[in-house]
Protein backbone atom coordinates (compact mmCIF):
# COMPACT_ATOMS: atom_id res chain seq x y z
CA UNK A 1 0.00 0.00 0.00
CA UNK A 2 1.47 3.53 -0.65
CA UNK A 3 0.82 5.45 1.90
CA UNK A 4 1.07 9.14 2.70
CA UNK A 5 2.92 11.12 5.61
CA UNK A 6 -0.93 12.07 7.32
CA UNK A 7 0.78 13.28 9.83
CA UNK A 8 2.39 16.59 8.74
CA UNK A 9 -0.64 16.43 5.99
CA UNK A 10 -2.96 17.18 8.99
CA UNK A 11 -0.83 19.54 10.88
CA UNK A 12 -0.82 21.63 8.55
CA UNK A 13 -3.95 21.83 7.86
CA UNK A 14 -4.94 22.77 11.31
CA UNK A 15 -2.31 25.71 11.41
CA UNK A 16 -3.51 27.23 7.76
CA UNK A 17 -6.86 27.01 8.43
CA UNK A 18 -7.81 25.58 5.82
CA UNK A 19 -10.11 22.58 4.90
CA UNK A 20 -9.15 18.81 3.88
CA UNK A 21 -9.85 19.27 0.07
CA UNK A 22 -8.21 22.92 -0.06
CA UNK A 23 -5.19 21.13 1.75
CA UNK A 24 -4.67 19.06 -1.02
CA UNK A 25 -3.39 21.59 -2.96
CA UNK A 26 -0.86 22.88 -0.58
CA UNK A 27 2.83 23.07 -1.62
CA UNK A 28 5.14 20.68 0.61
CA UNK A 29 7.29 23.73 2.22
CA UNK A 30 4.08 24.71 4.05
CA UNK A 31 4.17 20.91 5.63
CA UNK A 32 6.05 20.88 9.41
CA UNK A 33 8.47 18.15 10.01
CA UNK A 34 7.29 15.36 11.64
CA UNK A 35 9.61 15.43 14.38
CA UNK A 36 8.68 18.86 15.12
CA UNK A 37 4.93 17.92 14.80
CA UNK A 38 5.11 14.95 18.02
CA UNK A 39 7.79 17.07 19.68
CA UNK A 40 6.41 18.02 22.65
CA UNK A 41 2.64 17.71 24.38
CA UNK A 42 0.73 20.46 23.11
CA UNK A 43 1.89 19.67 19.50
CA UNK A 44 0.85 15.70 20.10
CA UNK A 45 -2.65 16.84 20.95
CA UNK A 46 -3.35 18.91 18.03
CA UNK A 47 -2.04 16.35 16.06
CA UNK A 48 -4.44 14.00 17.70
CA UNK A 49 -7.45 16.89 17.65
CA UNK A 50 -6.66 16.27 13.51
CA UNK A 51 -7.08 12.55 13.57
CA UNK A 52 -10.92 13.92 14.03
CA UNK A 53 -11.14 15.81 11.85
CA UNK A 54 -9.88 13.35 8.84
CA UNK A 55 -12.40 11.22 10.85
CA UNK A 56 -15.22 13.60 9.37
CA UNK A 57 -13.89 13.43 6.07
CA UNK A 58 -16.77 12.91 3.33
CA UNK A 59 -15.87 10.13 2.37
CA UNK A 60 -15.97 8.26 5.35
CA UNK A 61 -17.84 9.14 8.89
CA UNK A 62 -18.79 12.50 7.48
CA UNK A 63 -21.42 10.38 5.85
CA UNK A 64 -20.57 8.77 2.36
CA UNK A 65 -19.99 5.14 3.91
CA UNK A 66 -23.08 5.14 6.09
CA UNK A 67 -24.74 5.85 2.51
CA UNK A 68 -23.01 3.13 0.65
CA UNK A 69 -23.94 0.83 3.57
CA UNK A 70 -27.46 1.17 2.90
CA UNK A 71 -26.82 1.82 -1.13
CA UNK A 72 -25.23 -2.18 -1.44
CA UNK A 73 -27.43 -3.74 1.17
CA UNK A 74 -31.00 -1.71 0.89
CA UNK A 75 -32.56 -3.61 -2.45
CA UNK A 76 -35.80 -3.46 -2.75
CA UNK A 77 -36.02 -1.12 0.12
CA UNK A 78 -34.38 2.23 -1.31
CA UNK A 79 -33.63 3.69 -4.68
CA UNK A 80 -30.34 5.70 -6.51
CA UNK A 81 -31.99 8.33 -8.28
CA UNK A 82 -28.41 10.29 -8.26
CA UNK A 83 -26.73 11.51 -11.18
CA UNK A 84 -23.22 10.56 -9.83
CA UNK A 85 -21.62 7.55 -11.22
CA UNK A 86 -19.91 6.03 -7.83
CA UNK A 87 -22.91 6.00 -5.89
CA UNK A 88 -24.72 4.27 -9.06
CA UNK A 89 -22.16 1.54 -9.12
CA UNK A 90 -22.51 0.62 -5.95
CA UNK A 91 -26.22 0.63 -5.53
CA UNK A 92 -26.24 -1.75 -8.37
CA UNK A 93 -23.20 -4.34 -7.05
CA UNK A 94 -21.05 -3.34 -10.35
CA UNK A 95 -18.36 -1.77 -8.27
CA UNK A 96 -15.34 -1.61 -10.64
CA UNK A 97 -11.52 -0.92 -8.82
CA UNK A 98 -10.92 2.64 -9.65
CA UNK A 99 -14.15 3.82 -7.87
CA UNK A 100 -13.72 6.93 -6.41
CA UNK A 101 -15.95 6.33 -3.60
CA UNK A 102 -14.48 3.00 -2.29
CA UNK A 103 -11.06 4.68 -3.29
CA UNK A 104 -11.90 7.53 -1.04
CA UNK A 105 -12.90 5.43 2.01
CA UNK A 106 -9.64 3.51 1.98
CA UNK A 107 -7.35 6.72 1.67
CA UNK A 108 -8.84 8.82 4.46
CA UNK A 109 -9.12 5.66 6.68
CA UNK A 110 -5.57 5.17 6.34
CA UNK A 111 -4.74 8.33 6.52
CA UNK A 112 -6.62 8.09 10.07
CA UNK A 113 -4.71 5.13 11.13
CA UNK A 114 -1.45 6.61 10.42
CA UNK A 115 -2.05 9.42 12.34
CA UNK A 116 -3.19 7.69 15.24
CA UNK A 117 0.04 5.44 14.74
CA UNK A 118 2.42 8.59 14.57
CA UNK A 119 0.32 9.85 18.51
CA UNK A 120 0.89 6.14 20.19
CA UNK A 121 4.53 6.68 19.15
CA UNK A 122 4.91 9.78 20.67
CA UNK A 123 2.88 8.98 24.01
CA UNK A 124 6.00 9.62 26.53
CA UNK A 125 5.92 13.08 25.64
CA UNK A 126 2.47 13.68 26.34
CA UNK A 127 1.54 14.75 29.84
CA UNK A 128 1.38 12.06 32.41
CA UNK A 129 -1.92 13.03 33.71
CA UNK A 130 -3.17 13.03 29.93
CA UNK A 131 -1.10 10.48 28.79
CA UNK A 132 -4.28 7.42 28.64
CA UNK A 133 -6.64 9.55 27.06
CA UNK A 134 -4.83 9.98 24.17
CA UNK A 135 -3.37 6.40 23.79
CA UNK A 136 -6.73 5.82 24.05
CA UNK A 137 -8.22 8.10 22.07
CA UNK A 138 -5.46 6.97 19.10
CA UNK A 139 -6.38 3.38 19.81
CA UNK A 140 -10.33 4.10 19.18
CA UNK A 141 -10.21 5.71 16.01
CA UNK A 142 -7.81 3.16 14.68
CA UNK A 143 -10.01 0.16 15.39
CA UNK A 144 -13.07 2.16 13.82
CA UNK A 145 -11.38 3.01 10.49
CA UNK A 146 -10.22 -0.78 10.41
CA UNK A 147 -13.20 -2.51 11.69
CA UNK A 148 -15.56 -0.47 8.69
CA UNK A 149 -12.34 -0.58 6.43
CA UNK A 150 -12.13 -5.03 6.96
CA UNK A 151 -16.62 -4.89 6.70
CA UNK A 152 -16.49 -3.57 3.46
CA UNK A 153 -12.86 -5.24 1.93
CA UNK A 154 -13.31 -8.72 3.10
CA UNK A 155 -15.44 -11.35 3.38
CA UNK A 156 -17.84 -12.11 5.95
CA UNK A 157 -16.79 -12.82 9.74
CA UNK A 158 -17.91 -16.24 10.03
CA UNK A 159 -18.43 -17.01 13.93
CA UNK A 160 -16.74 -20.67 14.84
CA UNK A 161 -14.46 -20.42 11.97
CA UNK A 162 -10.75 -19.80 11.19
CA UNK A 163 -11.10 -17.04 9.09
CA UNK A 164 -8.73 -17.06 6.72
CA UNK A 165 -10.04 -14.51 4.08
CA UNK A 166 -8.35 -11.88 3.43
CA UNK A 167 -9.03 -8.62 4.99
CA UNK A 168 -6.93 -5.33 4.44
CA UNK A 169 -3.54 -4.52 5.32
CA UNK A 170 -2.74 -3.70 9.26
CA UNK A 171 -0.38 -1.04 9.50
CA UNK A 172 0.38 -0.07 13.29
CA UNK A 173 3.63 2.04 12.90
CA UNK A 174 4.04 4.98 11.81
CA UNK A 175 4.55 5.49 7.85
CA UNK A 176 7.10 8.06 7.52
CA UNK A 177 9.28 8.26 3.70
CA UNK A 178 8.23 5.20 0.99
CA UNK A 179 10.38 2.49 0.82
CA UNK A 180 10.09 -1.77 0.57
CA UNK A 181 9.34 -1.38 4.05
CA UNK A 182 5.80 0.41 3.69
CA UNK A 183 4.79 -2.28 1.32
CA UNK A 184 2.36 -4.74 3.22
CA UNK A 185 -0.13 -7.40 2.31
CA UNK A 186 -3.37 -8.05 3.75
CA UNK A 187 -3.84 -9.56 6.79
CA UNK A 188 -6.76 -11.96 7.05
CA UNK A 189 -9.92 -10.81 8.93
CA UNK A 190 -9.37 -13.34 11.65
CA UNK A 191 -6.19 -10.99 12.37
CA UNK A 192 -7.50 -7.26 11.74
CA UNK A 193 -10.65 -8.57 14.45
CA UNK A 194 -8.30 -9.61 16.76
CA UNK A 195 -6.17 -5.90 16.35
CA UNK A 196 -9.36 -4.43 16.56
CA UNK A 197 -10.47 -5.96 19.56
CA UNK A 198 -6.89 -5.73 21.41
CA UNK A 199 -6.95 -1.83 20.78
CA UNK A 200 -10.88 -1.19 21.88
CA UNK A 201 -10.55 -3.29 25.14
CA UNK A 202 -7.51 -1.24 26.09
CA UNK A 203 -9.56 2.05 25.18
CA UNK A 204 -12.48 0.84 26.91
CA UNK A 205 -10.09 0.53 30.07
CA UNK A 206 -8.46 3.52 29.54
CA UNK A 207 -10.69 6.18 28.56
CA UNK A 208 -12.65 8.70 30.51
CA UNK A 209 -16.50 8.27 30.51
CA UNK A 210 -17.33 11.34 30.77
CA UNK A 211 -14.89 14.56 29.46
CA UNK A 212 -14.58 17.49 31.81
CA UNK A 213 -15.10 19.96 28.75
CA UNK A 214 -18.39 18.74 27.79
CA UNK A 215 -17.50 17.29 24.20
CA UNK A 216 -17.88 13.84 25.11
CA UNK A 217 -20.07 12.89 21.88
CA UNK A 218 -17.57 14.40 19.88
CA UNK A 219 -14.34 12.50 21.36
CA UNK A 220 -13.59 9.30 22.76
CA UNK A 221 -15.12 8.02 25.64
CA UNK A 222 -14.87 4.71 27.62
CA UNK A 223 -18.79 4.72 26.27
CA UNK A 224 -17.80 5.01 22.53
CA UNK A 225 -15.53 2.31 23.25
CA UNK A 226 -17.45 0.12 24.50
CA UNK A 227 -20.65 0.94 22.11
CA UNK A 228 -18.02 0.00 19.39
CA UNK A 229 -17.09 -3.31 21.24
CA UNK A 230 -20.98 -4.07 21.50
CA UNK A 231 -20.88 -3.38 17.69
CA UNK A 232 -18.11 -5.28 16.79
CA UNK A 233 -18.69 -8.59 19.19
CA UNK A 234 -22.13 -8.57 17.58
CA UNK A 235 -20.51 -8.36 14.07
CA UNK A 236 -18.34 -11.79 14.77
CA UNK A 237 -21.34 -13.59 16.70
CA UNK A 238 -19.55 -13.32 20.34
CA UNK A 239 -23.10 -12.53 21.63
CA UNK A 240 -22.45 -12.97 25.44
CA UNK A 241 -19.16 -9.95 25.14
CA UNK A 242 -21.27 -7.83 22.50
CA UNK A 243 -24.51 -7.89 25.52
CA UNK A 244 -21.64 -7.40 28.28
CA UNK A 245 -20.55 -4.29 26.00
CA UNK A 246 -23.72 -3.07 25.44
CA UNK A 247 -24.89 -3.35 29.07
CA UNK A 248 -21.47 -1.46 30.51
CA UNK A 249 -23.04 2.05 27.99
CA UNK A 250 -26.48 1.49 29.47
CA UNK A 251 -25.79 0.74 32.73
CA UNK A 252 -23.52 4.06 33.06
CA UNK A 253 -26.56 5.60 33.17
CA UNK A 254 -24.63 8.51 31.39
CA UNK A 255 -27.13 8.22 28.35
CA UNK A 256 -31.00 8.31 28.27
CA UNK A 257 -33.09 7.60 25.14
CA UNK A 258 -34.43 11.54 23.71
CA UNK A 259 -38.56 11.66 24.31
CA UNK A 260 -39.09 10.65 20.62
CA UNK A 261 -37.81 9.12 17.82
CA UNK A 262 -37.55 12.35 16.20
CA UNK A 263 -35.65 14.34 18.89
CA UNK A 264 -32.84 12.17 18.15
CA UNK A 265 -31.90 13.55 14.56
CA UNK A 266 -31.30 16.43 12.75
CA UNK A 267 -29.64 18.02 15.65
CA UNK A 268 -27.28 21.04 15.66
CA UNK A 269 -25.68 19.92 19.24
CA UNK A 270 -25.78 15.97 20.58
CA UNK A 271 -29.01 14.55 22.47
CA UNK A 272 -28.94 12.57 25.81
CA UNK A 273 -28.99 9.83 23.35
CA UNK A 274 -25.85 10.13 21.46
CA UNK A 275 -22.54 8.38 22.29
CA UNK A 276 -20.62 9.37 19.57
CA UNK A 277 -20.82 12.03 16.67
CA UNK A 278 -19.46 13.46 13.77
CA UNK A 279 -20.64 17.82 14.00
CA UNK A 280 -20.70 19.61 11.34
CA UNK A 281 -20.47 23.40 11.37
CA UNK A 282 -21.29 26.02 8.02
CA UNK A 283 -17.10 25.93 8.71
CA UNK A 284 -16.32 22.25 7.88
CA UNK A 285 -19.51 22.09 4.80
CA UNK A 286 -22.11 20.17 4.23
CA UNK A 287 -22.77 16.76 5.95
CA UNK A 288 -22.92 13.75 3.14
CA UNK A 289 -26.13 12.72 5.07
CA UNK A 290 -28.32 15.91 4.03
CA UNK A 291 -26.17 16.08 0.77
CA UNK A 292 -27.27 12.79 -0.61
CA UNK A 293 -30.80 12.12 1.53
CA UNK A 294 -32.12 15.10 1.27
CA UNK A 295 -33.06 17.51 -1.26
CA UNK A 296 -32.70 21.34 -1.80
CA UNK A 297 -35.33 22.35 0.75
CA UNK A 298 -32.60 21.73 3.51
CA UNK A 299 -29.89 21.76 1.63
CA UNK A 300 -29.03 18.43 -0.26
CA UNK A 301 -29.31 17.67 -3.88
CA UNK A 302 -32.72 16.83 -5.53
CA UNK A 303 -33.04 13.88 -3.47
CA UNK A 304 -30.37 11.35 -4.31
CA UNK A 305 -32.11 8.30 -2.81
CA UNK A 306 -35.73 7.80 -2.78
CA UNK A 307 -37.15 5.33 0.04
CA UNK A 308 -39.54 2.53 -1.30
CA UNK A 309 -42.67 0.76 -0.43
CA UNK A 310 -40.57 -1.98 0.37
CA UNK A 311 -39.19 -0.33 3.72
CA UNK A 312 -42.02 1.84 4.21
CA UNK A 313 -44.39 -1.30 4.54
CA UNK A 314 -42.69 -3.15 7.17
CA UNK A 315 -43.88 0.10 9.64
CA UNK A 316 -47.16 -0.37 11.77
CA UNK A 317 -49.31 2.40 10.74
CA UNK A 318 -49.20 3.86 14.10
CA UNK A 319 -45.48 3.90 14.64
CA UNK A 320 -44.40 7.25 14.77
CA UNK A 321 -41.10 6.23 13.02
CA UNK A 322 -43.30 6.11 9.86
CA UNK A 323 -43.83 9.73 10.24
CA UNK A 324 -40.69 10.80 10.29
CA UNK A 325 -40.24 9.78 6.20
CA UNK A 326 -41.55 12.54 3.86
CA UNK A 327 -42.41 13.42 0.00
CA UNK A 328 -40.33 15.70 -1.59
CA UNK A 329 -39.29 16.13 -5.06
CA UNK A 330 -42.14 13.35 -5.80
CA UNK A 331 -40.69 10.72 -3.58
CA UNK A 332 -40.15 9.63 -0.35
CA UNK A 333 -37.56 10.55 1.86
CA UNK A 334 -36.02 9.80 5.06
CA UNK A 335 -36.63 12.94 7.98
CA UNK A 336 -33.64 11.26 9.43
CA UNK A 337 -31.12 13.56 7.30
CA UNK A 338 -32.57 17.01 7.05
CA UNK A 339 -29.75 19.41 8.91
CA UNK A 340 -26.71 20.21 6.80
CA UNK A 341 -24.30 21.46 9.33
CA UNK A 342 -25.53 19.00 12.31
CA UNK A 343 -24.71 16.14 13.56
CA UNK A 344 -24.28 12.35 11.87
CA UNK A 345 -25.03 10.28 14.52
CA UNK A 346 -22.16 7.29 15.16
CA UNK A 347 -23.66 5.48 18.02
CA UNK A 348 -26.92 6.05 19.53
CA UNK A 349 -27.99 4.37 22.86
CA UNK A 350 -30.84 2.69 20.96
CA UNK A 351 -28.33 0.67 19.30
CA UNK A 352 -26.88 -0.58 22.91
CA UNK A 353 -30.76 -1.67 24.41
CA UNK A 354 -31.20 -3.47 20.63
CA UNK A 355 -27.67 -4.88 20.83
CA UNK A 356 -28.27 -6.05 24.37
CA UNK A 357 -31.66 -7.47 24.05
CA UNK A 358 -30.68 -9.50 20.96
CA UNK A 359 -28.07 -11.01 22.61
CA UNK A 360 -29.72 -12.04 25.75
CA UNK A 361 -32.76 -13.25 23.84
CA UNK A 362 -29.91 -15.26 21.93
CA UNK A 363 -28.51 -16.75 24.77
CA UNK A 364 -31.71 -17.31 27.08
CA UNK A 365 -30.53 -14.29 29.44
CA UNK A 366 -31.36 -11.30 31.20
CA UNK A 367 -28.28 -9.49 31.61
CA UNK A 368 -29.07 -5.98 32.61
CA UNK A 369 -32.75 -6.31 31.90
CA UNK A 370 -35.11 -8.34 29.80
CA UNK A 371 -35.28 -8.70 26.26
CA UNK A 372 -38.68 -7.79 26.52
CA UNK A 373 -38.00 -5.09 28.81
CA UNK A 374 -35.05 -3.43 26.64
CA UNK A 375 -37.18 -4.00 23.76
CA UNK A 376 -40.32 -2.34 24.87
CA UNK A 377 -38.06 0.29 25.58
CA UNK A 378 -37.50 1.15 21.93
CA UNK A 379 -41.02 0.47 20.72
CA UNK A 380 -43.23 2.28 23.24
CA UNK A 381 -40.86 4.99 22.34
CA UNK A 382 -42.33 4.73 18.84
CA UNK A 383 -46.02 5.25 20.04
CA UNK A 384 -46.54 1.20 19.90
CA UNK A 385 -48.06 -0.91 22.86
CA UNK A 386 -45.83 -2.64 25.04
CA UNK A 387 -45.25 -6.47 24.02
CA UNK A 388 -45.78 -9.24 26.84
CA UNK A 389 -43.08 -11.07 24.93
CA UNK A 390 -41.24 -11.29 21.89
CA UNK A 391 -39.22 -13.81 19.68
CA UNK A 392 -35.53 -12.85 18.31
CA UNK A 393 -37.51 -12.04 14.77
CA UNK A 394 -39.27 -9.80 16.87
CA UNK A 395 -35.91 -7.82 17.81
CA UNK A 396 -34.48 -8.20 14.91
CA UNK A 397 -37.23 -6.70 12.91
CA UNK A 398 -37.13 -3.45 15.78
CA UNK A 399 -33.61 -3.01 14.98
CA UNK A 400 -34.44 -2.63 11.03
CA UNK A 401 -36.74 -0.23 11.64
CA UNK A 402 -34.91 2.28 14.12
CA UNK A 403 -31.79 1.99 12.76
CA UNK A 404 -33.06 1.87 9.20
CA UNK A 405 -30.65 4.46 7.06
CA UNK A 406 -27.99 5.10 9.11
CA UNK A 407 -25.27 3.07 7.96
CA UNK A 408 -26.33 -0.62 9.11
CA UNK A 409 -27.86 -2.43 6.00
CA UNK A 410 -24.94 -3.92 4.60
CA UNK A 411 -23.02 -5.15 8.25
CA UNK A 412 -26.78 -6.69 9.23
CA UNK A 413 -27.87 -8.13 5.80
CA UNK A 414 -23.98 -10.31 6.50
CA UNK A 415 -24.00 -11.38 9.98
CA UNK A 416 -28.12 -12.46 9.61
CA UNK A 417 -26.72 -14.25 6.15
CA UNK A 418 -29.64 -12.86 4.63
CA UNK A 419 -30.14 -12.16 0.74
CA UNK A 420 -29.65 -9.22 -0.89
CA UNK A 421 -31.99 -8.88 -3.70
CA UNK A 422 -31.13 -12.06 -5.37
CA UNK A 423 -27.24 -11.99 -4.17
CA UNK A 424 -26.44 -14.39 -1.45
CA UNK A 425 -24.78 -12.54 1.83
CA UNK A 426 -21.73 -14.07 0.74
CA UNK A 427 -21.53 -13.28 -3.07
CA UNK A 428 -18.38 -11.56 -3.94
CA UNK A 429 -20.33 -8.42 -5.25
CA UNK A 430 -20.77 -7.52 -1.61
CA UNK A 431 -17.67 -6.95 -1.30
CA UNK A 432 -15.34 -3.76 -2.38
CA UNK A 433 -12.85 -4.21 -4.23
CA UNK A 434 -8.93 -3.20 -3.32
CA UNK A 435 -8.83 0.01 -4.91
CA UNK A 436 -7.20 0.21 -7.77
CA UNK A 437 -4.12 2.86 -6.97
CA UNK A 438 -3.02 1.01 -4.17
CA UNK A 439 -2.93 -2.50 -6.46
CA UNK A 440 -0.95 -0.32 -8.83
CA UNK A 441 1.41 1.08 -5.82
CA UNK A 442 2.16 -1.70 -3.90
CA UNK A 443 3.39 -4.73 -4.87
CA UNK A 444 2.59 -6.88 -1.72
CA UNK A 445 -0.48 -6.74 -2.80
CA UNK A 446 -0.17 -8.34 -6.29
CA UNK A 447 -2.43 -11.31 -6.86
CA UNK A 448 -5.07 -10.10 -3.45
CA UNK A 449 -7.57 -8.46 -4.76
CA UNK A 450 -10.95 -9.76 -4.27
CA UNK A 451 -12.79 -12.11 -6.03
CA UNK A 452 -14.40 -10.59 -9.37
CA UNK A 453 -12.24 -7.45 -10.11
Amino acid sequence: MKKIKSIIFVFALLVVGSSCEKFLNLKPQQNLDQELALSNDANVKTVMVSAYAIMRSSGIYGGCILRNSELTGGTGEISWQGTYNGPREIYNHQIIAANGEITYQWLDSYKCINICNNVLSALTVVNAEDREIVEGEALFLRSFMYFDLVRFFGKNYEPGAANPQLGVPLVLTPTGAIGNDNFVGRNTVEEVYAQVLKDLERAAAILPQVRPDGTSPYYATSGAANALLARVYLQKGAFDKARDAADKVISSQIYSLTATYAEAFNNEEYSSEDIFSSKFTSADGINQMTEFWSTTEYGGRDGDIEILDGHLSLYDPADQRLGLFWSGNDAMRSGKWNTMYGLVNLFRLAEMYLVRAECNQRLGTSVGNTPVDDYNMIHTRAGLAAATSVTLDDILLERRLELAHEGFKLHDMKRLKHNIGTLPYNDPRLVYPIPDREMTANPALKGQQNEGY
